[in-house]
């Protein structure tokens, strides 16, 4: 695996894929720099080999070119985040693009206007990738959150460069999830929470073999639990799901992997803050109730599983953590989790809602890794090859 540590970038300009699609507020403020800081070791290690710099990225899903996702807004951020002024171009092909990134020196950064204001970008249009391609010596992938798509900017362009690596973001996310597909080391236990077991199923066909313990939690469970002939009140459940289920743990079985589903359930009266609430067995739910997250049993089976586990993938909560009456069975798996990274456990987060839920909770920087990409790391969880990926391989 190319990484940017193969290269030495001293008078040589390095082309970045990176990922700074982060949220506006109405005033066209970053709220959250995570992803440009995410970036900055990568764009750092070519600064200081003495190398120039030019990003690109997309932000939203514009149609056409709208000033409201223009990246102008985020450049004095960029700029702050790296402690050096970023230059803009307002395009990210054409003649001045062009002169723009040949002036460029040692030392200096040119931010390019979104990609996608062309639509060629997200068609992977190969005459748009190749004008991309004549505005660095090196082309570098640190995008994970788009390396699934195959689009110009993260897979096409990657055709025109004899020199191609990966940014340490994108390297990382991928030794990361590889320790976790492929370890040695062993009880490996994947925690899989989310609403719908749909759209979990080829992730857990696919790490069955790779896993000693699946704990399943969030709104699935009621699916798992229906299908063995619980009563689950007015619980979410995929009712067309519920034989898929049942052959999930079988496969489970057959493989020698224990499941742990949830014994009991906070359930509520309604879907609200202030309802009614009270712990009942998870297969014993009333008419008229819901389970919105995990019960103390529960907390308790899953902490002692974690405990003893060597490895641990989370994607997905256990309840509704947005609301706080919900939120103690997350925040105690992720308390768990945190203790078994302590004692040595290798640790790894991913998945838009586990991702949000250990940044709210304080647990981001205790754990080993929190994955960037939602949807990449499904992707590469369900064992699918990513275009972005294999584009620097090849």
């Amino acid at each position: 695996m190319k990484t940017i540590d193969d290269y030495n970038f001293k008078n040589k300009q390095a082309l970045i894929r990176v990922d700074f699609n982060v949220p506006l507020n109405d005033e066209m403020e970053v709220t959250d720099a995570n992803r440009i800081e995410a970036a900055k070791p990568t764009i750092i290690k070519i600064l200081e080999d003495g190398g120039s710099v030019v990003l690109m990225s997309h932000l939203g899903r514009p149609k056409g070119k709208e000033s409201k996702y223009s990246l102008q807004h985020i450049q004095d951020k960029v700029s702050e985040v790296l402690g050096v002024s970023v230059k803009f171009v307002e395009d990210c092909t054409g003649e001045e693009v062009e002169k723009a990134a040949n002036d460029l020196k040692s030392g200096e950064i040119l931010l390019l206007e979104n990609l996608r204001f062309h639509e060629e970008e997200t068609a992977g249009n190969e005459a748009f990738a190749e004008k991309l391609a004549k505005l660095g010596d090196i082309y570098v992938n640190d995008a994970f959150g788009t390396a699934h798509r195959a689009h110009a900017s993260t897979t096409i362009v990657a055709k025109f460069f004899e020199d191609k690596c990966f940014g340490y973001l994108l390297a990382k996310e991928i030794k990361s999830l590889d320790k976790v597909l492929n370890s040695s080391e062993k009880p490996v236990t994947a925690v899989l929470g989310g609403a719908k077991v749909s759209s979990k199923i080829t992730v857990i066909e696919n790490i069955l073999d790779k896993i000693d313990h699946l704990i399943i939690g969030g709104g699935m469970t009621y699916t798992f639990i229906k299908a063995q002939g619980g009563h689950i009140g007015t619980s979410l459940v995929e009712d067309d799901k519920q034989e898929l289920a049942l052959e999930i743990l079988k496969k489970a079985k057959e493989k020698g992997v224990e499941v742990h589903l949830p014994v009991d359930s906070v359930i509520a009266d309604s879907f609200s803050e202030q309802a009614s609430t009270q712990v009942e067995s998870v297969d014993n739910i009333p008419d008229g109730w819901m389970g919105l997250d995990v019960g103390p049993k529960t907390v308790k089976n899953f902490a002692n599983v974690i405990k003893d586990s060597k490895i641990i993938l989370w994607n997905g909560p256990l309840g509704v953590f947005e609301m706080e009456t919900f939120a103690k069975g997350t925040i105690e798996l992720g308390k768990a989790i945190v203790e078994a990274t302590e004692n040595g456990a290798f640790s790894l987060v991913g998945g838009g809602d586990s991702v949000a839920a250990v940044k709210q909770f304080g647990f981001a920087d205790k754990v080993s890794y929190v994955s960037t990409g939602g949807g990449a790391m499904l992707e590469m969880l369900e064992g699918k090859s990513l275009p972005g990926i294999e584009a620097i391989k090849n």
